[in-house]
């Protein structure tokens, strides 16, 4: 413990986040090599190598990961035990990270934040792409405070809740030949079709193949908008063209005939903003289920229970 002070587990939590010796370097605005210094001072305290660099990202130890939730919670009592005088939770000052796929970004964070400029100014959100296999991971090891988004299946153990459930549109261009007349499966299936489908980012493992059997942590759907997959698009044919983030997918609708099937507030949003129109699906639309996931351990954090009751509030209404 001599060898030890708060800069050092700071450091150590950056790393575990970002899995980046440059990275955490930013987050905390010194160079790379004091955090490489600091991680040395930490191996040798702990006696253990903590984080092992490859091509792509430094992967932590059995024992880094052992001990990261301790000190995520750690340092996250000490900002609250920083504050000099007591004040109401909504006031402390703390950073939420949350993992949130492009529907939550779009959707589901405007109001969150809106509600938390008025209530709570002094808490901060970092939010990251909810595109990584590693999502239960980061969730068990305090990487992730919170995950948004839509799941195929959760691991066991896992705390969730409903946010939103939706359904499906089909977006075209104004103008586009379906506005015409009647638009049944038969024709709809005449038209190329764009969907959103996310890659995984650049610290998942190079040799990851696409299409191969996924472990059983991948439990986030493979978009962030549903859409790609027959299971939601109700078609059987696959799509022309695949995006990797929803931004992608207006341009093309506006420049060809090419059509995308949408959650309908989401669709929303981009008609509202540029020559886009929503028809109905020609058929059922199966539906969309938005949930918000934690780790049981948010059970004994109060701020982050704070927080789930304000995500609620936020979307209270959107039904």
């Amino acid at each position: 413990m001599r060898m030890m002070d708060l800069n050092l587990f700071r450091v150590f939590d950056a790393v575990m986040h970002h899995r980046s010796v440059r990275e955490a370097s930013r987050m905390l605005s010194v160079t790379p090599s004091a955090v490489s210094h600091a991680l040395r001072r930490l191996r040798q305290a702990l006696h253990d190598e903590l984080f092992i660099s490859t091509e792509s990202s430094m992967q932590p130890t059995r024992r880094a990961l052992e001990v990261a939730p301790a000190i995520r919670e750690g340092l996250k009592n000490l900002e609250l035990a920083s504050i000099a005088k007591e004040s109401a939770r909504t006031e402390a000052l703390r950073t939420f990270h949350i993992a949130a796929a492009d529907y939550a970004c779009l959707v589901i964070l405007p109001r969150l934040v809106k509600r938390l400029t008025s209530r709570a100014p002094r808490v901060a959100l970092q939010v990251s792409a909810c595109n990584r296999l590693d999502v239960a991971e980061r969730l068990q090891t305090g990487c992730y405070d919170l995950v948004i988004g839509s799941f195929n299946e959760l691991e066991k153990g896992l705390r969730h809740r409903k946010l939103l459930s939706e359904d499906h549109v089909l977006a075209v261009r104004n103008n586009h030949p379906l506005t015409r007349g009647e638009l049944t499966k038969e024709r709809l299936l005449a038209f190329s079709r764009v969907t959103v489908e996310p890659i995984g980012d650049e610290e998942i493992e190079p040799d990851h193949l696409i299409g191969e059997e996924r472990s059983p942590q991948t439990a986030f759907r493979d978009s962030a908008i549903p859409g790609f997959s027959e299971e939601i698009t109700g078609l059987d044919s696959p799509p022309a063209v695949r995006v990797p983030h929803f931004a992608a997918v207006v341009p093309l609708l506006q420049v060809t005939e090419m059509v995308a099937i949408l959650p309908r507030r989401l669709a929303c949003l981009a008609a509202a903003s540029s020559g886009i129109g929503l028809l109905d699906l020609p058929y059922p639309s199966p539906r969309l289920e938005i949930e918000m996931v934690w780790h049981p351990r948010a059970d004994y954090d109060q701020g982050l229970q704070w927080l789930l009751s304000e995500l609620v509030g936020a979307v209270d209404g959107l039904e």
